[in-house]
């Protein structure tokens, strides 16, 4: 079964797209917790962290740059936060990997 990003991505369900790339998209939180709140999602279904392979690399690096390259472009230099949520027990409440790029600005 597809996660509700994997339908987003697939533009199955509307969502509020802030930027994209070949392997990663980032959208807008529907339930923010902070003034911008972002998630930053790879295209590639990856149900948590442990889940990760070796040949995600690349692809975990990129998010961190997608990220970088968003603050930047929405003036949140050196004004950001990032974080992943890990399993349902740490509110992780969607089964695919995604990054929190969250700012009070």
């Amino acid at each position: 079964m597809s996660s509700i990003f994997t339908k987003i991505i697939n533009r199955e369900i509307p969502s509020e797209i802030v930027y994209e790339e070949d392997n990663i998209i980032v959208i807008k939180d529907i339930n923010p917790r902070s003034k911008t709140h972002l998630l930053i999602i790879p295209k590639k279904e990856i149900e948590t962290i442990d889940d990760l392979e070796e040949s995600d690399r690349n692809l975990i690096a990129d998010m961190f740059f997608v990220a970088k390259k968003v603050a930047s472009d929405l003036g949140l230099t050196n004004a950001y936060q990032l974080h992943f949520n890990v399993w349902k027990e740490w509110h992780q409440e969607v089964m695919h990997i995604h990054m929190h790029l969250t700012s009070d600005k």
